[in-house]
């Protein structure tokens, strides 16, 4: 009777461990909002990501899998400019860190087409497709409106077939493009190496458009729009990020120039008039509540311009082989002359070698 009361007391005490219920073992949900499990999920939140160079240049051509799942990652996601596109069919291109167009070029196709984003401007792609040597993004659309569902449909009647709608594409001219290109063909990659290799053009970590737009500019530009300065050197935009929209504008002349002055305050509180030359800022000044007035002139920061005179000063290229010209063949173009006048003289008219047989049309005939 006793060795039963002692079993029965060891056999208690168990009773009242607790034991996971059924099935909770074997649910990820669970696991996952552990608080190891929490913190592990966070720190690969905020890994940093791994570098364009990672991926080694041995590496096996992207498989079918990985481009569907780059494909489900990148689609339909927000992401921030860090340059400006270019409208319509001119996008960008991407490769090995060097983005073209860039310089006189990308601003030419800027003022062409227009921007279609501008650096800090949210985005989203629209649509990826990866081709054999590099990876396609549609930004906002792309530059070719796509067809809806319905314009694929086609009825038919006792008239023959009826199109619901045009087939020809029509030209978007808010999308634009980036391609990724690579050297031989797409390797194996990561999502997050993906994100890496765009990042000259497309920010995916800023949180929101000011963030975004403030790492593509200098520290010091950025140092002073986080403090509201305005920098002689700044261009407009700067000028609105880090004051704002002007209350007031006055557009001048000062001889052969004209301004404008962007006025921000009003008194008792100070006063400052930031003169703005084309898109640069040229002259701040500030009146201060006790009457003291400070000019700043000098350029306080050198913003990368594009070279105007780079395509002047360029040589001239070779003519190509089939130019149209208008000398004779044969004919070099050191025996043509050139006078000192510059005008050039036509060229000389060689007589026919046979007369031209009389009875022509226009001609006299006398007979006797």
């Amino acid at each position: 009777m006793m060795r039963l009361r002692s079993t029965t007391l060891l056999v208690l005490p168990l009773l009242f461990i607790p034991f996971p219920a059924y099935g909770q073992a074997r649910d990820p949900g669970r696991i996952q909002n552990s608080p190891s499990s929490a913190s592990s999920e966070q720190t690969s939140d905020h890994a940093p990501v791994p570098a364009a160079g990672s991926i080694p240049a041995t590496a096996q051509r992207m498989s079918k899998q990985t481009r569907y799942e780059i494909i489900r990652d990148f689609e339909m996601q927000l992401v921030y400019a860090r340059t400006a596109f270019p409208m319509g069919k001119k996008g960008l291109q991407v490769k090995e860190g060097v983005i073209t167009p860039n310089g006189e070029e990308l601003v030419q196709a800027l003022t062409l087409w227009g921007p279609a984003v501008k650096p800090g401007d949210p985005a989203h792609i629209s649509f990826v497709r990866i081709k054999d040597d590099h990876i396609y993004f549609e930004i906002n659309g792309g530059p070719v409106r796509r067809k809806k569902w319905y314009q694929h449909i086609e009825v038919s009647g006792a008239g023959g077939p009826v199109a619901s709608a045009p087939n020809a594409p029509q030209d978007n001219a808010h999308g634009s493009f980036v391609s990724l290109y690579f050297e031989k063909y797409v390797p194996e990659m990561t999502p997050q190496q993906v994100r890496q290799l765009l990042y000259p053009v497309l920010d995916f970590n800023a949180r929101n458009k000011e963030q975004a737009y403030l790492d593509t500019v200098p520290p010091k530009v950025k140092e002073a729009i986080q403090a509201h300065h305005v920098l002689v050197g700044m261009n407009q935009e700067m000028v609105v990020h880090a004051k704002g929209k002007p209350p007031r504008k006055v557009r001048e002349r000062d001889g052969e120039t004209e301004y404008e002055e962007w006025i921000y305050g009003e008194a008792p509180a100070d006063v400052d008039f930031v003169r703005i030359v084309g898109d640069e800022v040229v002259r701040v000044e500030t009146m201060k509540v006790g009457g003291t007035k400070i000019v700043r002139t000098e350029k306080e920061v050198v913003l990368q311009q594009p070279d105007k005179d780079k395509e002047a000063k360029k040589e001239p290229t070779e003519r190509p082989a089939n130019a149209p010209t208008l000398r004779r063949p044969g004919e070099d173009s050191e025996d043509v002359p050139k006078p000192a006048n510059g005008a050039s003289p036509l060229p000389p008219i060689v007589p026919p070698d046979l007369p031209p047989p009389p009875g022509g049309p226009g001609d006299m005939v006398v007979t006797r």
